[in-house]
């Protein structure tokens, strides 16, 4: 499963504190810009507490949860576009991922230098997505021209992508982004040929201080983030990557215990892996025997010999059932035998579309 989430933001706003608290995979970080030339990219365990009851229910010699990637992007700067500070490599490697984490400094620190001299969370905002605009409308007025000459032409597949093209400037012109812009589904196929930075799912991650995670609603900057991706139809993740980076030193006791004493339920860590992965349009299936239970990562929409598949590929090209079973109701019945006689445990065939929470064992022959 090659999909993958890039965090992104403005030099000094925590994009590798947060990276490395989340990976523990030590990207470089320090009180600078540009200390993040090449791309980190960084595995991430899915936390999935159905996991862990599956595991005490079947009682597995092992368990194995599902992962997908994080990439920390170097800091985009006014001018990217035109290259400006490493710009050009910068916007190749958002092009690379699947999905935007565009990380906001919304705290003050006197010692952490702002890029642009004060804190102001909607004006990097807009800094990147304009730097994003630009990108794609150059990629646009290129398309254009070598296409323009063959719709005269009347050539009707390039009139078709030339109106799609035409649309998408003029969105461009205007600072609005590739995914705010209506399009039919054969339109939307040509949008997606062209790889537009714009088109990509975005989610927000509000950086606060540390003294400031439990009182996020009187922080103003988080507002004004919030206020802003409601119009971008975007979600919005309140963090401390300071606070995130201490916890990610912890093991398991010792992180609950530290998450009681600050009154917190959940990671923000954990809500921004949760939140990416559903971002990416990601889902997860299990299989449980003796031998291990273990997560599956599967993009939601696909068919249960393509989950087999991500298995092994003699999975799907032997598929002739999926013995399959919800969670909620094997967790109900208490054991895959109990769920058998209840009728709850069903065989699919190849047209079955796999749903998050499934838990499968394949019937193939090679």
């Amino acid at each position: 499963m090659a999909l993958t989430a890039g965090i992104v933001g403005l030099p000094n706003v925590g994009k590798s504190t947060l990276f490395n608290a989340i990976t523990q995979a030590g990207a470089e970080s320090a009180n600078y810009p540009f200390c993040t030339i090449d791309p980190n990219v960084g595995i991430v365990e899915v936390p999935d507490e159905r996991l862990q009851k599956l595991t005490e229910l079947v009682k597995p010699k092992k368990t194995i949860p599902t992962a997908f990637e994080f990439t920390d992007i170097a800091g985009i700067v006014k001018g990217a576009s035109k290259g400006e500070g490493l710009g050009n490599q910068f916007l190749s490697h958002i092009r690379q991922v699947d999905a935007i984490c565009h990380v906001v400094r919304c705290f003050q620190d006197d010692n952490i230098t702002h890029v642009s001299g004060k804190v102001d969370p909607i004006s990097d905002i807009e800094t990147i997505n304009l730097e994003l605009i630009l990108a794609d409308l150059e990629t646009v007025s290129k398309r254009i021209q070598r296409v323009e000459k063959m719709a005269r032409q009347k050539d009707k597949e390039a009139m078709a992508e030339l109106e799609v093209l035409t649309k998408l400037r003029e969105a461009f012109e205007e600072e609005i982004p590739a995914r705010a812009v209506e399009f039919n589904d054969e339109q939307q196929k040509l949008v997606k040929g062209l790889h537009l930075l714009t088109s990509k799912s975005v989610m927000y991650v509000a950086n606060v201080g540390e003294d400031e995670l439990l009182e996020v609603d009187n922080n103003a900057y988080v507002q004004l983030v919030k206020d802003f991706a409601k119009k971008d139809e975007a979600e919005v993740i309140v963090v401390s990557a300071k606070v995130e980076s201490e916890i990610a030193e912890l093991d398991g006791e010792e992180k609950e215990e530290f998450l009681e004493e600050l009154g917190i339920a959940e990671s923000g860590l954990d809500q921004l892996i949760k939140a990416t992965y559903q971002l990416l349009g990601l889902a997860t299936y299990f299989t449980a025997g003796e031998q291990e239970v273990r997560a599956w990562t599967f993009k939601k929409g696909i068919k249960a010999p393509q989950a087999a598949g991500i298995i092994h590929s003699d999975f799907e090209k032997g598929f002739i059932r999926a013995e399959t079973v919800s969670y909620d109701d094997l967790v109900e019945a208490g054991s895959e035998q109990a769920a058998k006689e209840k009728g709850q445990v069903r065989l699919e065939g190849k047209e079955y579309l796999v749903k998050d929470g499934d838990v499968m064992h394949f019937r193939f022959n090679v």
